[in-house]
């Protein structure tokens, strides 16, 4: 029931898909479910604590809590291969990998211009180029194919 959430922000995503949805656990009359933001102070999180009580309240729990767990922080490589799927069947191109990383090692931060390799999600050209860094939401930037000439969302390799 929880797996089955929406992401509010990328309704073509289930939280699980998605990645932040971490584990479901019962504890004596009590369901926790455990979630990761994508970011730091995603605005999101709220709606994804109510929509996740909401869901297992319905389902006959009387009892829920949802739990935000920071360690290890999200990453994108964490969305599924069905949500990178259902990405690009919205017309979202999926990010790419985040790039190594050892568990509890220091993030590399480059503060030179970004450089991914994308193709577009409606025709599959690589020939794109970055409109804005920020789309609708931080976690995503706003491209355009130079070859169909469609605007479109890419999500942002964390």
């Amino acid at each position: 029931m929880a797996a089955t959430v929406r992401d509010p922000e990328m309704p073509m995503l289930t939280l699980a898909d998605l990645g932040v949805l971490r584990a479901v656990r019962i504890e004596g009359d009590v369901v926790v479910a455990s979630i990761t933001p994508t970011y730091s102070g995603c605005p999101a999180m709220a709606t994804m604590r109510d929509d996740l009580v909401h869901r297992l309240t319905d389902a006959g729990f009387e009892r829920v809590e949802v739990e935000v767990v920071l360690e290890p922080a999200w990453s994108s490589d964490w969305i599924s291969a069905r949500g990178r799927s259902a990405l690009a069947a919205a017309g979202v191109s999926p990010p790419g990998s985040a790039g190594p990383a050892s568990p509890g090692a220091p993030i590399p931060l480059s503060l030179g211009p970004i450089r991914r390799a994308l193709h577009c999600p409606r025709c599959g050209s690589a020939d794109t180029r970055l409109v804005s860094e920020f789309g609708a939401t931080a976690c995503k930037a706003l491209y355009r194919c130079t070859a169909c000439l469609e605007p479109f969302e890419h999500v942002k390799e964390i």
